[in-house]
């Protein structure tokens, strides 16, 4: 069943500092002093009733295990940002049980940094957006999706501050148990569950989370940070409307993402992304490797290393911006095109058979041929 909506659990009183608690595997563990304090507990607290870290603790002990290790030895990657678990356990105090988990150190979350910044520079939003990438792919090939990629949840590492990591999994959500996909139902009840200026359309419609959830997820979140604001959030009390503009958004791409940007910025890698992640049928493994080629495309236009320093200065976002706005504004329709035309090609050679997926692979190239067209005629 798809997760519940989140709702404010009640936080626990701070266990005293230099209390020793003792994991699951008879390892001891000294408190130090609170460092801050989510939405569900005191970092590393809750009360043993509340759920979403037993959610956060299954993820870890079934995810990211150390065949993390293999597996970035298989892709070739020196680092996934996927905080490391150090182990868990209960523990009491006066009469109550706790819950906690020991978890590396992380440092900044980058909403803090958005809201100081105001946005972020187009080269520092594809280099986040490649990384995410490879966490997301990891956790989707172990059967999971997080449903709650945001800048809050993304923390840069403590002593290296051009890493990133993606925390907080409270709300994931096995989607394939032992290899079998959960079925399309959509539930009204449980509509619009997760962050609603970010959460997917299946979300908003009450269907469980799913890969292409995590993508479209991660797409509004680059939007974001490259725009400064989503064109739903004067909405964000009313769900039903945020649902619709993201539906509309969603409707009209590319066009619809490239006059968002008020800066000046191509905003056309987003836009393929997102025509890619609207295309996917609910239970297909999306083809990584294009988004990837997509974001990198647009990284060595820049001359920048996805592998490089990230940059949050709001001086470089404006020269660069100042510096290249009209080449972009030149440039931008014809990768736009040829990108969604590369989509077009892989989704017919890559469906799914079955009387279904036919069905909605055939609206998909209708609509792929539309956005295309309507490019054709600006």
């Amino acid at each position: 069943m798809a997760p519940k909506k989140q709702e404010k659990a009640k936080l626990p009183v701070p266990l005293p500092e230099g209390m020793i608690l003792k994991d699951t595997e008879r390892k001891t563990w000294q408190l130090g002093k609170m460092i801050g304090s989510g939405g569900f507990g005191l970092i590393y607290l809750e009360y043993q009733e509340n759920g979403p870290l037993f959610s956060e603790l299954k993820f870890y002990q079934r995810a990211a295990k150390q065949d993390c290790i293999k597996w970035l030895a298989f892709k070739q990657l020196d680092f996934l940002g996927i905080p490391r678990f150090w182990g868990s356990g209960l523990a009491e105090h006066n009469g109550k049980s706790y819950r906690f988990m020991v978890m590396e150190r992380l440092g900044v979350d980058l909403q803090k940094i958005f809201v100081q910044r105001g946005r972020f520079q187009r080269e520092t939003v594809l280099q986040l957006g490649v990384r995410m990438l490879d966490v997301l792919e990891y956790i989707h090939e172990n059967e999971y999706v997080h449903g709650d990629i945001k800048a809050a949840n993304l923390l840069l590492g403590y002593r290296n501050p051009h890493q990133v990591y993606l925390a907080d999994y409270g709300l994931s959500y096995r989607y394939c148990p032992n290899g079998n996909h959960k079925q399309y139902q959509e539930n009204p009840r449980k509509g619009h569950n997760g962050t609603v200026e970010f959460t997917s359309l299946d979300a908003h419609k009450g269907v469980a989370p799913s890969r292409r959830g995590d993508l479209e997820i991660l797409g509004y979140c680059m939007l974001q940070w490259l725009c400064g604001k989503l064109p739903w959030e004067q909405n964000l009390r009313d769900p039903v409307a945020v649902q619709t503009a993201k539906t509309n958004l969603l409707d009209e791409l590319p066009n619809s993402v490239m006059k968002w940007n008020p800066s000046g910025n191509s905003c056309c890698e987003i836009a393929q992304f997102l025509a890619y992640a609207n295309g996917l049928a609910y239970d297909e493994k999306p083809k990584y490797e294009i988004l990837k080629k997509i974001l990198l495309d647009g990284l060595e236009s820049s001359g920048i290393l996805h592998k490089g320093l990230l940059e949050f200065s709001t001086a470089g976002h404006i020269r660069s911006s100042e510096a290249s706005s009209k080449k972009q504004k030149v440039n931008a329709q014809k990768p736009v095109t040829e990108q969604i035309n590369r989509v077009q090609n892989k989704l017919k050679d890559e469906r799914i058979a079955g009387s279904h997926v036919i069905q909605r692979q055939a609206q998909k190239e209708e609509k792929l041929d539309g956005l295309i067209n309507s490019e054709r005629t600006q």
